[in-house]
C-alpha cells in the first residue's frame, strides 16, 4: 500500500473545488491513456459539495462522461430517491447535468428494490466481479479514483470502529448497527478499499482533526478505520485548515494561501 501525501487548503470552499480540479485532470488522463476511467464516490458535506465543483466548472467537459464507471463506496439502505442516501445527493450534485451511461453508474439498491441489506450487498459483489478485468488481481476493478470522506470516530465509507465490518474479506458487506443514522448501510470493505490505483481522504473541519491525526499515525484499522484507507499506488489526504490543526509540522503541505 501506498503512503499518504497531505496537502491543506485554506478551508472547506476552497477543498471542494480543488478536489474537484484534482478529480477532472485525473480522469481525463486516464481516459487518454486507457479509453475509459472509473471513480468511486463519497457522501457527506464536502463529497457533495466536491460533485457540485465539478457541475459547475466548464472544465467538466474535458471529461469523457460516457466512458466513465461511477461506484459508491458505500450506502444508507434507504428507498431510491431518499434524501439521506449518496445516490441521491450524487445525481442532484453533478450526475444529473453530466451525459453519463446509466448502464454505468452503478448503485447499490435499497429496500424498494425487494432485496434485504444482505442481497443488496451480494448483489453489488457480482456487479464489481462482473467489472474486474483479468489484471485487476482481484473481484473488484482497481478503481483510477476513490473519494472516501472521514467522521469524527475516523470511519470511512461504513467501516465504524469496532464493527464487524472491519474483519470482513468480502468485498462488499451489509452493515447493522451503525452508530451512525440510519443503522442498515451497504459498504465495500478494506479489500475493495485498498484495491483502488489511488484513494483520496476528503475531510474538512476542527471536529475531524483529531481522526485525521490518528489516521496518519501508527494506528490500527481496526481501531482507527481511515489507517486502513490507502490505495495501491497513490494515497491522498485532503484536507482544509482545520481538519489538519493536529497533524504533525510538516506533515501537510500547503496548497492556497
Amino acid at each position: 500500500m501506498s503512503v499518504p501525501t497531505v496537502v491543506v487548503h485554506r478551508n472547506a470552499d476552497v477543498l471542494a473545488k480543488a478536489v474537484a480540479a484534482r478529480i477532472i485532470t485525473r480522469l481525463v488522463d486516464v481516459q487518454s491513456a486507457r479509453g475509459s476511467a472509473s471513480i468511486v464516490l463519497t457522501g457527506g458535506s464536502v463529497g457533495i459539495a466536491t460533485l457540485a465543483a465539478i457541475a459547475e466548472t466548464p472544465a467538466r467537459d474535458a471529461v469523457d462522461w460516457r466512458r466513465l464507471d461511477v461506484w459508491w463506496g458505500d450506502e444508507r439502505f434507504l428507498p431510491t430517491g431518499d434524501k439521506e442516501r449518496n445516490e441521491t445527493g450524487a445525481r442532484e450534485a453533478l450526475l444529473d447535468h453530466v451525459d453519463v451511461d446509466p448502464e454505468r453508474v452503478h448503485v447499490m439498491l435499497g429496500p424498494d428494490s425487494g432485496m434485504t441489506a444482505e442481497e443488496s450487498a451480494d448483489a453489488y459483489a457480482a456487479e464489481l466481479r462482473k467489472a474486474a478485468r483479468p489484471e485487476d488481481h482481484g473481484p473488484v476493478p482497481s478503481f483510477d479514483v476513490m473519494l472516501l470522506g472521514l467522521g469524527p470516530d475516523s470511519h470511512v465509507a461504513s467501516l465504524f470502529p469496532g464493527m464487524p465490518a472491519l474483519y470482513d474479506t468480502r468485498p462488499v458487506v451489509a452493515v447493522h448497527g451503525s452508530p451512525k443514522p440510519p443503522p442498515t448501510r451497504i459498504s465495500l470493505t478494506f479489500p475493495s478499499i485498498q484495491a483502488a490505483r489511488e484513494v483520496w481522504v476528503v475531510s474538512a473541519g476542527e471536529e475531524k482533526a483529531g481522526a485525521v491525526r490518528l489516521a496518519l499515525s501508527d494506528s490500527g484499522p481496526f481501531q482507527v478505520p481511515a489507517a486502513g484507507a490507502r490505495g495501491r499506488v497513490r494515497t491522498l489526504f485532503l484536507l482544509d485548515r482545520a481538519a489538519a490543526a493536529k497533524i504533525p509540522m510538516g506533515l501537510g503541505r500547503p496548497s492556497s494561501p
